[in-house]
């Protein structure tokens, strides 16, 4: 039995509660948050305990493993902190919204052999996994050109726009993973571009609330990624490969596959899941279930830090691409 701790206590960290308590396999020992009532809340509904730091839930042999759902600018601290400790992490994307504080985090632990997998769900979602096996397994032939949309179905409060590090690293940084994992490669080149359409107010954020990007692979596969703060029809999540022999679609969801035909209307459908959590529940339970599978075999977890370091280096590079209007040459060193 693989005893966790979780770190955060929040709506993403409640919905990880679940998915813990839902596998077997697992016991979750100890919740710990700043907010004592959300930690005795959560503790209490699986059974539990409140931790009161977490040095108490890292020291000793109270835990085999931590799942990080707190602020972003605690994942470095707790990630160093588990790693040296001995315990397996699974931590909430992005790892850091600096550059500078993941490489040094990945300096840090680089001596401590632990398993630390990164919270990019979507590439367990049974479409887009399905659709990344495809390509790989050669079914497309030589993968030309991959087509991400990734629509929000409104703005988040702007409480936590402040904080959120901006389009490209809170909200398209799962789309840079996702490319990456169905492209078998790194891109090499890098061009974005976006304006503010939904929100004004974003211009005192230096935000931007859509945005596309484009790149290129050294073997010259291209990529193209649509992204938006507001679609008015739901939450669209889709993915389009191109290849020498056909092409991939991965599509959106919907509550059930019900078409109706009648005189005002063709094959209408539910509207789109409207939410993160619902459109990416499989993708969740898939998360932890392919976490848990590696620790327990002993294999190295995917998506991996370096995963995570990577995905944050093409969100800063797009930034560095909309504020210069230059085409940007990467390298991951």
């Amino acid at each position: 039995m693989l005893r966790f701790a979780l770190f955060g206590a929040g709506r993403i960290g409640r919905m990880h509660a679940q998915n813990l308590a839902a596998d077997p396999r697992v016991v979750l020992s100890y919740v710990y948050d700043l907010a004592e009532e959300a930690a005795r809340e959560t503790a209490e509904k699986h059974g539990a305990q409140i931790a009161p730091d977490v040095e108490f839930v890292l020291s000793g042999d109270k835990v085999d493993a931590v799942l990080i759902a707190s602020s972003t600018n605690t994942h470095v601290d707790l990630i160093t902190k588990a790693a040296r400790a001995g315990k397996a992490v699974l931590c909430e994307k992005p790892i850091d919204l600096d550059i500078a504080q993941v490489n040094r985090c990945r300096d840090e632990i680089g001596d401590y052999k632990v398993p630390i997998q990164i919270g990019f769900n979507r590439r367990f979602d049974p479409g887009h996994s399905a659709l990344r096996t495809a390509v790989a397994a050669g079914e497309l032939g030589q993968l030309q050109q991959l087509v991400i949309s990734s629509r929000d179905p409104g703005l988040a409060p702007f409480d936590y726009l402040r904080i959120s590090g901006g389009l490209f690293r809170d909200m398209m940084i799962h789309d840079f993973d996702l490319a990456r994992f169905i492209l078998g490669e790194d891109p090499m080149e890098i061009s974005a571009t976006g304006s503010i359409q939904i929100e004004p107010g974003l211009a005192e954020l230096d935000d931007i609330d859509s945005a596309m990007v484009i790149m290129k692979t050294a073997s010259g596969k291209l990529c193209h990624i649509n992204c938006s703060r507001r679609a008015v029809y739901g939450y669209d999540q889709r993915v389009e490969a191109l290849g020498d022999s056909g092409m991939l679609i991965s599509g959106n969801r919907t509550s059930t596959a019900l078409e109706r035909y009648d005189e005002k209307s063709t094959a209408a459908r539910e509207p789109l899941l409207n939410f993160f959590i619902e459109r990416y529940t499989e993708s969740y339970l898939n998360q932890i279930t392919a976490f848990i599978d590696a620790v327990e075999n002993g294999q190295t977890p995917s998506p991996s830090f370096e995963d995570g370091r990577r995905a944050l280096m093409l969100a800063d590079a797009a930034g560095e691409s909309l504020r210069t209007g230059q085409t940007i040459r990467l390298s991951f060193e």
